[in-house]
């Protein structure tokens, strides 16, 4: 009797035991559960929030894409492209924008100095140094024919102070009248140098066609590069 007692009390003893593992067990499931669902949840709201700032990176970046291109030599190339240096110039062989001009490209042996030629003389007062001017333009690389830069590409012309950009353009635009056409053949000395810029290869020489569309003085004229 006392043993028969003994083992029911150890039985029952046992099937409590067996219900708290088995609960303990179903716990432990639930928060791993918990856990994989919450971090699959942090992974989704990351992708989602690197594609939010990507395209927000992308519209910041394009919208820079012509005070980048025309800016000082000073800012450096976040791509590394093959030297164009000893590279001759060659033939204009791309997609012009609408309404842009003809680009001449001197083909064969790349310019040492710059080269300023007036396609239509203009009239009115001329850009003096240090003014700020309205411009629409095309640039083109000559060591490949390609267009890197159009403001008739980008739907409307530019302005900026003459001492923010490559030298270049701070002496190849000064006599220039409004409603004249220039072209420019800059060295690289004279442009990006051996840092290249973005899409313009180290040591490369450009080919701009320049349209004058007004012309003013600086509020600010600071120095111009040389």
């Amino acid at each position: 009797m006392g043993t028969s007692k003994r083992e029911r009390q150890k039985a029952g003893h046992q099937a409590r035991l067996n219900v708290e593992r088995s609960m303990a067990r179903r716990d432990q499931r639930r928060r791993r559960l918990f856990t994989i669902v919450g971090a699959a949840v942090m992974v989704v709201a990351t992708a989602a929030l690197f594609v939010a700032l990507s395209d927000n990176s992308s519209t910041s970046t394009t919208a820079a894409t012509t005070t980048t291109t025309l800016a000082s030599s000073t800012t450096v190339s976040a791509v590394t492209l093959p030297s164009a240096a000893g590279k001759p110039c060659v033939d204009f062989n791309d997609t012009l924008p609408t309404g842009a001009p003809a680009v001449i490209m001197p083909v064969g042996e790349t310019p040492k100095s710059l080269v300023v030629q007036d396609l239509v003389t203009g009239t009115g007062t001329p850009v003096a140094k240090g003014d700020s001017v309205t411009v629409n333009y095309i640039g083109v690389s000559c060591s490949t024919g390609k267009i890197f830069d159009s403001s008739w590409a980008n739907g409307k012309p530019v302005t900026f102070p003459l001492n923010q950009v490559i030298s270049g353009w701070s002496q190849g635009l000064v006599g220039m009248q409004p409603n004249g056409r220039r072209l420019l053949v800059i060295p690289p000395d004279l442009g990006y140098g051996a840092t290249g810029q973005g899409s313009i290869a180290p040591d490369e020489s450009l080919i701009f066609v320049v349209d004058l569309v007004s012309t003013s003085p600086a509020a600010n004229p600071g120095t111009t590069p040389n």
